[in-house]
């Protein structure tokens, strides 16, 4: 489980923003690897302003890994459509995270595996 902070900025969180919320940024989980599961931290800063009669939503996450942090930022006009945009962002820098940061025993393992299998003739 990621331990997340929300924070709002410039505007009220009901219980509805922050239960979408806490269910999109833990579902990124499976994207991280088991060692850095446990200390996982996120801080989520939701903001709100309106700019020429237009309401801005953006949506931060600073999410802070064994070995690195990763941010990520979007803004839209929707405050929901931003933590989905983000959400995506974020799967895809945790997917890069992952191989980076993973075991070399697995792949060491994999390769092994795959040369055993294969007969060279």
């Amino acid at each position: 489980m990621i331990k997340l902070e929300i924070t709002g900025v410039h505007i009220d969180l009901d219980a509805k923003i922050k239960k979408y919320v806490t269910a999109k940024i833990n579902r990124l989980e499976k994207y991280m690897p088991k060692h850095a599961r446990e200390s996982a931290h996120a801080e989520i800063f939701l903001k709100e302003k309106m700019i020429k009669a237009k309401k801005e939503c953006s949506c931060e996450v600073v999410l802070h890994l064994p070995k690195g942090t990763i941010r990520v930022e979007e803004t839209t006009m929707n405050m929901y459509a931003a933590v989905d945009i983000v959400e995506a962002k974020l799967k895809n820098l945790l997917k890069k995270y992952k191989e980076t940061h993973s075991s070399l025993r697995i792949h060491k393992r994999v390769i092994a595996k795959f040369r055993r299998s294969t007969v060279i003739e």
